[in-house]
């Protein structure tokens, strides 16, 4: 299993909407985005903020497979988030939950 930690900052023109335009925008493009991808990648989403200065918001993504997390980010940067762009992403981390236990067993 793969957790990815997207760390993104949300841009002027995001925060230029209203809450309900920025609600009906998850509603139009992002919810039936991660519903399409449901079966391949597991999303959540936390605001960060009001605790980070460089990270407004982090996606966490689980999956079993990069290429299913691939596939989903490439469809993920066909919409407005990328292309107004709302978002910038800054940092991404890939990590293998556990992933010291099969070294273990081959790394010595």
């Amino acid at each position: 299993m793969y957790t990815i930690f997207v760390l993104y900052q949300a841009l002027p023109a995001w925060l230029a909407l209203s809450r309900s335009q920025r609600e009906a925008f998850f509603d139009r493009k992002t919810t039936p985005l991660f519903a399409r991808f449901e079966q391949e990648v597991q999303v959540r989403l936390f605001d960060a903020e009001a605790f980070h200065a460089r990270f407004s918001d982090v996606m966490m993504i689980s999956c079993n497979d990069l290429n299913q997390y691939y596939v989903f980010m490439e469809a993920l940067r066909d919409t407005e988030l990328f292309s107004k762009p709302y978002i910038e992403v800054k940092e991404v981390i890939v990590t293998r939950e556990n992933g010291f236990k099969p070294f273990g067993k081959v790394g010595g």
